[in-house]
């Protein structure tokens, strides 16, 4: 076994890079001539592909990404390895790096250990209990208005038209006012940024999707780096005003440029995430009107017995909350999360060394027939206490886990219940077209996203 290396973040160099030599006594995927035209299939169908592999090889194997080898470990125990990390084993920052490195660089996902936990510690200011409030405000309002233009019993393709409003959103709650006339080129430069983590080219050569996402990420940089002075000093309840003037356990104020890189991350994860984990959940109530209606039952139930929704009562919404979490399962806002091994490490009786690139599946993980009965099937009743009682805590993780669970989670929770709640108590959604698997419907990475933009109607009642 290798000697444990010290707690820090790494870098490339410190590690070995394992080769399919390296690799040869995993089962998995063979050389070939072509590995990029295996990566563009697999892009093309990444559920499909991965439970090939899957039914194949079992529950580790190995593979190839753009030419670079790794293994793939699948199952909760899987993900309990790799995410609760008990013995530091894996580094999120080399993990997601050769994805991100030019495009996110240093934000909280790509920290680790005691770096990472400074960090998050500082960042989590922005997530407590008065400032999750003033969004509550902010969220409700702007949802409102911005669902009230929408087209009533025509055909509106939902995933453009939730993609702007949680632009919006994210501009009320995270920046404290609304978008001036760089709206459309900011929502242009986070588009280029998601969409260049999975380019095949993976430098900002001139006309690539790269260079595209390069552009979007120094437009962004100059955008924060002009409003940071602004925001240090004075009070504010929005998130940029707060990173601007949070204190690190020093008492230090963090640095403009990593401001400027926890915004960018920020920012993305509130826009495009939501945006996607909102249409997966729209796609699966259109396909399963029946939970639409129970949704509008506990909508009643809450109008009935407080008059409207707040703060204090958006938690009664459980219904809301089952849905949500069905509809990640099925379509996890990050179909898979990379890490690199720091140090040797052994599942299922393979040792892996030190440097492989190691990746979890939630896409096949949430689709496990002995934690998830018929899995294809939506049921949002899987996760009732009953239901849930003796799962494996690790079996559902699409907000991942251990010290990297996703920061703005509870935010996500309350923005996703309050469009559900203003969106159903006197609507229903109905599909323009004919809805089929996920697996025809959506395009899965990097963020899964409709492949026809989601037609949908939205009738009044």
């Amino acid at each position: 076994m290798n000697a444990p290396v010290a707690n820090r973040n790494f870098v490339a160099a410190d590690l070995p890079e394992p080769g399919y030599g390296d690799l040869a006594h995993i089962p998995g995927m063979v050389k070939v001539r072509m590995p990029l035209w295996r990566t563009l299939k697999f892009l093309a169908n990444p559920l499909g592909a991965s439970r090939d592999l899957v039914a194949a090889h079992g529950r580790i194997f190995r593979r190839q990404d753009i030419g670079r080898w790794g293994v793939s470990l699948i199952g909760p125990e899987a993900n309990e390895i790799v995410l609760f990390d008990r013995d530091k084993n894996f580094s999120s920052d080399l993990g997601w790096t050769p994805i991100l490195e030019l495009l996110f660089p240093r934000g909280l996902m790509l920290l680790d250990f005691e770096e990472h936990r400074m960090h998050r510690k500082t960042l989590s200011v922005a997530f407590k209990t008065e400032p999750m409030r003033h969004y509550f405000t902010q969220l409700q309002d702007g949802i409102a208005r911005g669902l009230a233009p929408w087209p009533r019993g025509q055909s509106l393709k939902f995933y453009p038209a939730i993609k702007a409003l949680t632009l919006d959103l994210a501009a009320t709650s995270f920046l404290g006012v609304p978008w001036g006339p760089e709206a459309k080129a900011i929502n242009k430069a986070f588009c280029d940024m998601v969409a260049a983590s999975v380019a095949v080219i993976r430098k900002p050569l001139p006309f690539t999707a790269m260079k595209r996402g390069v552009d979007g990420r120094a437009f962004m940089s100059a955008y924060f780096a002009r409003e940071i002075p602004l925001r240090r000093g004075r009070e504010g309840k929005d998130i940029f005003t707060q990173v601007c003037n949070a204190r690190d356990e020093n008492d230090q104020l963090l640095g403009v440029q990593d401001i400027i890189d926890h915004m960018n991350f920020l920012m993305m994860a509130a826009h495009d995430t939501t945006t996607s984990s909102i249409s997966s959940i729209v796609w699966c109530l259109a396909k399963n009107p029946q939970w639409q209606e129970q949704l509008r039952a506990e909508i009643a139930g809450i109008r009935a017995r407080h008059g409207e929704l707040s703060y204090e009562t958006i938690g009664e919404m459980d219904v809301a909350e089952r849905v949500f979490k069905e509809a990640m399962r099925l379509i996890p806002p990050v179909p898979s999360m990379p890490r690199r091994a720091i140090r040797d490490f052994t599942f299922q009786n393979h040792v892996v060394p030190a440097g492989t690139h190691v990746g979890i599946n939630q896409m096949i993980s949430h689709r496990l027939p002995e934690h998830w009965p018929d899995p294809e099937h939506f049921d949002a009743d899987r996760f009732t206490p009953e239901n849930s009682r003796g799962r494996h805590k690790y079996a559902w993780v699409p907000f991942g886990g251990g010290a990297h669970m996703c920061l703005g989670q509870h935010f996500a929770y309350m923005q996703v219940k309050l469009v559900l709640f203003a969106l159903l108590e006197h609507h229903r959604i109905v599909a323009e077209t004919p809805l089929g698997s996920v697996e025809s419907d959506f395009t899965m990475f990097p963020i899964p996203k409709p492949k026809n933009g989601l037609p949908v109607r939205i009738e009044a009642l």
